[in-house]
């Protein structure tokens, strides 16, 4: 049974974790939700003071950013624009590929190749559309020539088209050995799809750099299984961050109502949904219709429940040596409707994963976060999902 005896989820665990977000919810100075007219000011946290600096408004949106070598930024926004920043000014980029923007789909993930600066690709997510009112998951790359995108070749698009237009999942993280994990989420109306691995809903993918299949996938010569799937079982994983020193796979991922998940993710697993869950039904807040228990042998548990509901977006590693030494290596989780950032300490004295500190950051000062990154400056990058989004640096105070 995969499961850990001293599970967070116990009275005791949750008590001490209301009180770590009580203190922390008195620890900053702004408290005006995506008020995106202010351009820059100070946060305070337990640690260390934060400087939040805007650097561009105007973004509708915003879903994700990624960062050129020579200090330029790429914005994604859902609408289905990529924007060049420079020097807080945006420049719009064409040659897109046809994008379905409604509901949760459009234009979704932006990162670069880990060796970009010697073949320059940029690779997208994005919803792609049928032509029958139903989308899919896709996954291109192109590289950049001015304000254009050339060279671009579509990677891969999951199995089954579908509708609606929810729970695309899209987040994009490098391994060390130069293999691509993709998230796709479980599409929102038929959850059961998460536990079928002939269906690349519900599931992180592992793939070359080129879209095709490691052969050392964990499901490769299984007929029952597709080759491109690293785990399955997941709702809709939108942060996803691989450490940059131990190669470990860290994954959140929305649940119903509550049940909102920090996962560390392994080769062939199954993370359970929807058959587990610890969150409940959105309607009549009962148990969740498909659901057997909150455990179940075979399953992985997640490392830890973010709790209050946190929808979370974004996740990024705190690097070593920049804000404060009890920051080095934290997890920064990004959340939309909990409009935070919450700063998690993970560690395994016993052999086994568990959150051992929990701090929110930036209540309501930025509104609903949809990605953080960590540039190449080893400051925190924000965008935040709003009709006026915009992109934010935070660094520290001093």
């Amino acid at each position: 049974m995969i499961m850990n005896d001293k599970f967070a989820y116990s009275l005791t665990g949750t008590l001490m974790v209301l009180v770590i977000l009580a203190t922390s919810w008195n620890t900053s100075e702004a408290r005006v939700a995506g008020d995106n007219n202010r351009d820059s000011w100070t946060s305070n946290s337990q640690y260390t003071d934060l400087r939040v600096t805007k650097v561009t408004g105007g973004l509708e949106h915003p879903w994700a950013v990624a960062f050129l070598p020579d200090g330029r930024m790429l914005v994604t926004e859902r609408p289905g624009r990529l924007n060049i920043i420079q020097n807080g000014e945006i420049q719009r980029v064409d040659g897109l590929p046809e994008i379905h923007a409604r509901g949760q789909g459009g234009l979704m993930e932006v990162v670069l190749h880990p060796e970009y600066e010697a073949n320059g690709w940029i690779y997208l997510t994005w919803s792609k559309p049928d032509g029958e009112g139903q989308t899919a998951t896709a996954l291109g790359r192109a590289r950049l020539d001015g304000h254009s995108l050339v060279d671009y070749e579509e990677l891969f698009v999951q199995d089954r088209f579908s509708s609606p237009g929810r729970h695309y999942g899209s987040k994009l993280a490098w391994t060390p050995d130069g293999k691509l994990l993709m998230s796709i989420g479980d599409r929102g109306t038929d959850p059961p799809r998460a536990q079928d691995l002939m269906d690349h809903a519900g599931t992180l993918l592992r793939l070359n750099d080129d879209g095709t299949v490691p052969q050392d996938n964990p499901f490769v010569g299984d007929d029952n299984a597709l080759d491109e799937i690293f785990s399955y079982g997941h709702r809709n994983i939108q942060g996803l961050v691989v450490h940059p020193e131990t190669g470990q796979i860290w994954a959140t991922e929305h649940g119903p109502r509550g049940g909102d998940e920090l996962n560390l993710l392994e080769a062939g697993k199954n993370y359970g949904w929807p058959v587990v869950t610890l969150g409940l039904n959105y309607r009549d807040q009962q148990e969740f219709p498909h659901s057997e228990a909150r455990r179940k042998e075979g399953m992985v548990d997640p490392v830890y429940e973010l709790l209050p509901t946190h929808a979370p977006s974004g996740l990024a590693i705190v690097n070593p040596g920049h804000f404060t030494a009890r920051w080095d290596h934290n997890l920064l989780a990004g959340g939309l409707r909990a409009e935070r950032i919450r700063r998690l300490v993970v560690d395994n004295p016993d052999g086994f994963y568990e959150v051992i500190h929990d701090e929110e950051l930036l209540l309501k000062e930025i509104g609903r976060i949809r990605d953080v990154r960590i540039g190449p400056d080893n400051n925190i990058y924000i965008v935040n999902d709003a009709r006026d989004g915009a992109l934010w640096k935070v660094a520290p105070a001093n």
